[in-house]
């Protein structure tokens, strides 16, 4: 892997020098966009609406709009004048416990890993958070910005989460419909609580697939090979629902099935679908052939 940026994680009166690589890497698809005469690639320029003509690269600067047309110009010394001494360190700030942070305030995430003199430090820091189960908040400094931050225990070595500021977390009391909750009668929480009983299991990464991406990939392939791409079928249709217990009573069922269906769905045959009937009829289970 290729470092996207070299520092050192400030711990204390420590500094431990490290390398940043990206923890994940995009598996989406990429399209070109082409001119449906003739198949060119489209070219995409910028261009100035009131010299009427393309600019280049080198006559592009940042402008913040401060009031309707008017803006202020900012350049490179500007953005490096801010704080030119954090650009190349992590700053640990406070250790939390992570079942403190709610998800909502993760980003994306990074590897840490030592560089040759930062070994023996980097390794001591990462068995003290272990040993405490704690993980640290910091900031950093990456492209000109800087993030709030958290350095946890990865596997063997250490993560970076860049994390949004409490002030880019919208409150979700904006919503309408959430305040308000309906009465639920203790029958439909029993059902709900049996459906996560029966869909509770260890998470495996490994399986769950990005199924669309592989149908999409065949779709491509079977183009390429100049084959005609079939149309998917219809969805399966479901009886429809008159009440919440009607589909609580057929999902409790369905998931009682789950190992059934799964085991099912690694061989090659179709799992099972649910047709949800009208209550006072009992629910049945239909298998899809062809």
């Amino acid at each position: 892997m290729r470092s996207l940026w070299n520092g050192s994680i400030s711990f204390g009166l420590v500094n431990i020098p490290v390398k940043l690589y990206a923890a994940t890497a995009s598996e989406d698809i990429k399209f070109n966009y082409l001119h449906s005469i003739c198949h060119t690639p489209i070219k995409y320029q910028k261009t100035c609406p009131r010299c009427a003509k393309a600019v280049t690269e080198d006559e592009i600067v940042k402008g913040y709009q401060f009031q309707k047309s008017q803006y202020v110009i900012m350049d490179e010394a500007d953005f490096e004048a801010i704080a030119p001494e954090k650009t190349r360190s992590i700053d640990i700030l406070d250790f939390v416990e992570l079942d403190s942070i709610d998800p909502v305030y993760f980003q994306r995430t990074y590897f840490l890993e030592p560089t040759e003199t930062g070994g023996k430090a980097y390794h001591l820091l990462k068995r003290a958070m272990k040993e405490k189960n704690k993980i640290a908040i910091a900031k950093v400094v990456i492209r000109s910005r800087e993030y709030l931050a958290a350095v946890r225990v990865y596997g063997s070595g250490l993560a970076l989460e860049t994390m949004h500021y409490a002030s880019e977390i919208r409150a979700i009391d904006q919503l309408t419909q959430v305040g308000a909750e309906p009465e639920i009668n203790e029958r439909e929480l029993e059902m709900a609580m049996l459906i996560i009983d029966n869909l509770t299991t260890t998470f495996e990464p490994e399986k769950y697939r990005n199924e669309y991406r592989e149908m999409l990939k065949t779709v491509i392939e079977q183009k390429v090979a100049g084959k005609e791409v079939a149309p998917a079928g219809p969805p399966p249709t479901a009886g429809k629902v008159i009440d919440l217990m009607a589909a609580l009573e057929a999902s409790v069922q369905a998931t009682k099935d789950k190992t059934t269906q799964d085991q099912e769905s690694t061989s090659g045959r179709e799992p099972t679908q649910l047709t949800v009937r009208p209550k006072g009829r009992r629910p049945q289970k239909t298998e899809e052939t062809g």
